[in-house]
């Protein structure tokens, strides 16, 4: 009976012992489960804190400009929002106001786009020289003609009316003067976007009903101080450039012609250097007043 009540004694301190021991264990289990949870916390708290934000783009000013082209572009403001320059009644190019540039001389090609207007706009467009194309109405029969046109235009060039079939105005009665201005001025606007701006008439012949039509078209009345390309003595490059930079009527403010010819082309590259060679600048046709 005794052993008995000894074995009986045994065991329950047994049970009892493995019961705490079971306990232990899941506190520990349970210790180790929230000390992993706090230290997963911890680590992607301190991920996060090592993500670097990233400051907003901005765009910057380019600091690489030279200060000519900072000036350039301040000037090529200046001249889209106000006129710098007028034609006088002799058509120079004059200022329009004390301290303006007069050292300054105006390129024009008439009979555009014929044969060589791309060609020609493409050497002042190298050297970085503005000008006026005067075009014709029958040259821009053809959507290839329209599309030289598009390109001269898109270059930055000024486009300019010498009316649709190179008509001398004063053969011609007051409507097909008419007709001659204003439908050209329709088909230039249908392939650049706007009308034209500025207008010469063939042969430098003007009628007053032309004068007074333009005028009501808002365009400028070109004609020209000097040129020599018709001519058939200045009909090869080296004549032709010779005289264009050396003529006696070469002075500030001088409105140069040209037309679209091959021997034109060829010498408007030292045309141009020899003008610069001189110390002449090149007015802008966007710089020049028109009719309100």
């Amino acid at each position: 009976m005794l052993k008995k009540s000894v074995y009986l004694l045994l065991l329950g301190i047994l049970i009892v012992l493995v019961a705490c021991d079971d306990n232990v264990n899941d506190d520990d289990e349970v210790a180790d489960e929230e000390a992993n949870t706090e230290e997963t916390s911890t680590d992607q708290t301190e991920k996060e804190d090592e993500v670097e934000v990233e400051p907003p783009v901005t765009e910057e000013k380019d600091d690489n400009r030279t200060e000519d082209e900072e000036n350039k572009e301040e000037e090529t403001v200046q001249e889209i929002t106000e006129p710098l320059y007028q034609i006088d009644d002799n058509w120079n190019v004059v200022p329009l106001e004390e301290g303006t540039n007069e050292n300054v001389v105006l390129l024009t090609i008439d009979d555009a786009p014929d044969e060589n207007a791309l060609e020609m706009a493409q050497t002042l467009n190298q050297f970085d020289v503005p000008a006026i194309f005067f075009v014709n109405g029958h040259f821009l029969q053809s959507d290839e003609k329209k599309e030289v046109l598009k390109q001269i235009h898109d270059m930055g060039f000024a486009v300019g009316n010498h009316t649709y079939n190179h008509t001398r105005l004063s053969d011609v009665d007051e409507d097909t003067q008419k007709q001659e201005i204003l439908e050209l001025n329709e088909l230039i606007e249908e392939i650049i976007g706007e009308k034209p701006k500025f207008f010469r008439a063939p042969n430098g012949v003007n009628t007053d009903y032309a004068i007074q039509l333009v005028e009501e078209e808002g365009m400028l009345l070109m004609n020209w101080t000097y040129g020599y390309d018709w001519e058939a003595d200045y009909q090869n490059k080296e004549a032709l450039a010779d005289i264009m930079v050396n003529t006696e009527l070469l002075s500030n403010g001088a409105n140069l012609l040209m037309h679209d010819r091959e021997w034109t082309a060829d010498a408007l590259e030292d045309i141009v250097k020899g003008l610069r060679d001189k110390g002449y600048e090149f007015a802008d046709p966007m710089t020049l007043q028109v009719p309100e």
